[in-house]
Formats: C-alpha cells, sequence, structure tokens
C-alpha cells in the first residue's frame, strides 16, 4: 500500500437531470492506511448505470443523494490487494458499491458479491451477472410473472437491463417485443438478444398503433423502463390482467415538480392490470438465486450480452450523458487501468 497514489472522481456541484462533464473532476490523494477489519480493493472496471442520475440529483429518491465533494457513487468489480479483514482475502475478486475511483477501502459492507465465477468475465458482475441481470431477473419473474404463451413488451429493450428482460422472457415461453431508440438499437433487438418483434419508437408515426400491431393479443407483461410517452403508447394496449414493471423513468427529465400525463386509472382497472414500482435493493437477501440462474443461461447460451468499454479514467466523468443519449451499444463500462 506504501506510495499508492488514488485516482477518484468527485462530484463538484449538485446538478439537475442529467450531469455531464463540467459536474465532476479527477483528483489525485494517497491511500490511507487500512484498520482493522478492512480491506483494499484495486478496481479494474467501473459501471456507468442509469441510477447514477437519480444519485446525485437532490429530489426524493430511495437513497440520500451523493454528498458534493465526494467520490461518485457507482458499482465497480476489483480485486483484494491487501486485507486486515478475517474474511476477506488478498487475490480475492469482489462487486460492490465502491465508487468511481482506482482503489477503495471497505469492510464488508458495501460489497455485493464474491466473484467466483472463473470461467466467466469479472466484467459480467458489474452487469448480466450484476444488479442489471439481478433487476431483469426479479423485476420480471416477481413482478410481471409471465406464463408460457403470453406477450411481454420491454422499453430501452437493447439496453443493459432490457436486454436481459426480453431474453429470460423468452426462456419462460414468451412472445417478446422490444422498444428501442433507432435503428441498430432494434437490429440488436432481432438479431443479438432474439426478440419476436421490435419497434423504433423514434422512427414511428404511431406508436400506440405501432405496439398494437405487434402485440396483436394485447399486452400481458410491461417491463417499464421509461415511463412518459412510451408507456402511454404501451397502456393503450394493455391485455386482461396485465402486470406492469415500472423499474425505470428515463423519459422524465425533472422530478420536480412531478410530471402530469395521461392518467392511466381508467386502463388498469378495465383490464384489471397491475403495476407495481421495482427496487433491486429490496431482493438483497436473494440475489445469489438470480446470480446462479442467470450465469448458466450465460453458460448455455441462452442469454447473450454486449458490452460497451470506454478505456481510462478521464473517460468517467462524460460517461452519464453518453448514456442518456443512447451512444452505447451494450453494457457501458471505464476500464480503469
Amino acid at each position: 500500500m506504501k506510495n499508492l497514489e488514488n485516482r477518484r472522481v468527485l462530484l463538484n456541484a449538485r446538478p439537475v437531470g442529467v450531469p455531464g462533464a463540467d459536474y465532476f473532476s479527477i483528483d489525485e490523494q494517497p491511500v490511507n492506511p487500512l484498520k482493522d477489519g478492512e480491506f483494499l480493493i484495486h478496481n479494474s472496471f467501473l459501471s456507468v448505470d442509469p441510477a447514477m442520475r437519480g444519485w446525485v440529483n437532490d429530489a426524493p429518491n430511495y437513497s440520500p443523494p451523493v454528498p458534493v465533494g465526494s467520490v461518485m457513487r457507482a458499482f465497480a468489480v476489483g480485486e483484494i490487494i491487501a486485507s486486515n479483514h478475517p474474511g476477506y482475502a488478498v487475490g480475492e475478486t469482489v462487486s460492490g458499491l465502491f465508487g468511481w475511483q482506482r482503489f477503495a477501502i471497505s469492510n464488508g459492507d458495501d460489497v455485493m458479491r464474491r466473484v467466483d465465477d472463473a470461467d466467466l468475465s469479472p466484467t459480467l458482475a458489474l452487469g448480466v451477472l450484476g444488479l442489471n441481470g439481478i433487476t431483469a431477473y426479479f423485476g420480471l419473474l416477481d413482478l410481471c410473472d409471465p406464463q408460457p404463451g403470453e406477450t411481454v413488451v420491454v422499453s430501452t429493450a437493447a439496453g443493459a437491463v432490457g436486454s436481459c428482460v426480453g431474453q429470460i422472457a423468452k426462456i419462460r415461453g414468451c412472445k417478446t417485443v422490444g422498444i428501442a431508440g433507432g435503428a441498430d438499437k432494434v437490429h440488436s433487438c432481432l438479431n443479438a438478444f432474439g426478440y419476436d418483434a421490435a419497434i423504433d419508437y423514434k422512427n414511428s408515426n404511431d406508436l400506440e398503433a405501432d405496439i398494437g400491431q405487434a402485440c396483436a393479443d394485447g399486452v400481458d407483461g410491461y417491463f417499464d423502463n421509461t415511463c412518459g410517452p412510451i408507456s402511454d403508447a404501451v397502456f393503450a394496449n394493455l391485455a386482461l390482467g396485465a402486470r406492469i414493471t415500472v423499474c425505470g423513468t428515463a423519459a422524465i427529465q425533472e422530478w420536480q415538480p412531478l410530471p402530469v400525463g395521461p392518467r392511466v386509472h381508467r386502463q388498469l382497472m378495465v383490464n384489471r392490470a397491475r403495476m407495481s414500482g421495482f427496487l433491486v435493493l429490496d431482493y438483497k437477501a436473494r440475489y445469489a438465486e438470480a446470480v446462479a440462474a442467470l450465469a448458466n443461461w450465460v453458460r448455455s447460451g441462452e442469454i447473450t450480452y454486449r458490452e460497451h468499454i470506454l478505456d481510462g479514467f478521464e473517460q468517467a466523468p462524460q460517461a452519464l450523458q453518453m448514456l442518456y443519449r443512447g451512444e452505447n451499444n451494450g453494457k457501458l463500462l471505464i476500464r480503469v487501468d
């Protein structure tokens, strides 16, 4: 640990909406000595996730905002290079909420899991075998409860979560319809992730009608990563007994004041539909169940994935805006060194 310099991405100011590079800075400082019960992680990859927008904005959310002047909250994966903790050994690979920094000191509370799938890339711990895949697994299977032969619609269908949702729905014997932005992402939905149909919302003249055509018997399950106009169009096509998982609100630019859109109460009532908010952190006790199933599907080829890796720590400050502009082609990651 002697003479180790830590590079960190700090939050400079409280943004509104999606923060750009101006809201972050990179500094260097010596790594602090380990205390008893602590260990040192050398991060190899940092995650870029839509949830990070909510973590920095000062608006009602499920966790307090990242303090201004602090390391940007983020998931990362890396190797333990020093340890004063009896439960964590040097050489182990772990993933967790270690932040946008090269080195992280942990006492184990922020560890999500040990990464011991030696036959699989450690980057998957931030994607299909991390919060993205676990979100897809429980958000779809527990809340949407897809049954064979039903139709499942997914928004941001080519994204790290959406692509996994679609593939799990196919494994469960469902017809899958993806909604994505742009011809390239529609192509990925159809050719990489096995959707039965895909709709380009950016080039649709009547999204409601396009969804209706793709879902002739209605939408039985809707995995909602966007809210907003896309979801309005889906709600007009609900089947009797539909189940909706609200996982993300990417289409909502500002949360204060609360946006006012079409009222969906009657659509839910008439179709006896169920709409549930979803937060993957509520499922911590069952993460291992999801990871085991997802890893087996990856090994069998039933789940495929794509990664978009930015090389170099300097890429981090502008990465969130890149993600929200949809410029990534796969799970967005930053290679630290």
